[in-house]
């Protein structure tokens, strides 16, 4: 685990509490699953996948939860049926998705907080740290889904409700970083769903919140 940092800006510790309620979100997700598939509930494919990602986001929840210290927020209250919408412990499908789901989410978030960090090198690493493991996560799950490891404009097959993972003040159709439109300055023959593959992009932290609040029940 990387070497325990403290928190030196407002904008810093509001990054990390954030970080630290989708690692939670995450942490309990993965341990309800891991449950559910001991009971039979779910099945026990693809169990040890699970199993280690459970264990990235414990580890995760402990270095947040001690940089943070006094600061860091209670664990949230979740509801990840959305008020009785979806069963992601009895229906694998469900619980697929919906993990490729909160990793996407976290990818994103992590990099819409990147800027909030830059006042402390040592936190920006460790996030950074953290970002490329949930994008290997999220990579996994995709593959679990028969789906490519990368996103595709904003196209995606999980539930309606789940849009604004892919969506938000910068779409993951975007095809403009920094000041370069890859449109037009890419060959011709590279389609745009390809060049879109190339970037990901970031979530603001209202968007992060209004995804993270469709589970927190309290606490939030």
């Amino acid at each position: 685990m990387p070497t325990i940092v403290k928190a030196q800006t407002a904008n810093s510790i509001a990054a990390l509490q954030l970080a630290l309620k989708l690692e939670y979100l995450e942490r309990k997700f993965y341990q309800m699953g891991q449950a559910a598939m001991v009971s039979t509930a779910l099945p026990s494919t693809n169990k040890v996948v699970f199993d280690q990602i459970y264990a990235h986001e414990a580890d995760h929840v402990t270095f947040l939860a001690t940089a943070l210290g006094a600061a860091a927020p209670v664990e949230p209250t979740f509801d990840f049926t959305v008020g009785g919408t979806y069963s992601p412990f009895t229906d694998y499908p469900t619980f697929l998705a919906m993990a490729q789901a909160f990793e996407d989410t976290g990818v994103r978030a992590y990099k819409g907080q990147a800027g909030n960090l830059m006042a402390d090198n040592d936190l920006l690493t460790a996030a950074l740290q953290i970002h490329s493991v949930e994008a290997r996560h999220a990579s996994e799950v995709r593959r679990i889904r028969n789906e490519k490891g990368w996103i595709t404009q904003n196209n995606t097959t999980i539930p309606a409700a789940f849009a604004a993972v892919y969506s938000g003040a910068t779409t993951e159709a975007n095809t403009t970083h920094a000041g370069v439109n890859i449109a037009t300055a890419i060959s011709a023959g590279v389609s745009n769903d390809r060049k879109t593959e190339a970037f990901d992009e970031v979530l603001t932290t209202s968007e992060t919140v209004a995804i993270f609040n469709m589970f927190c029940t309290a606490n939030c």
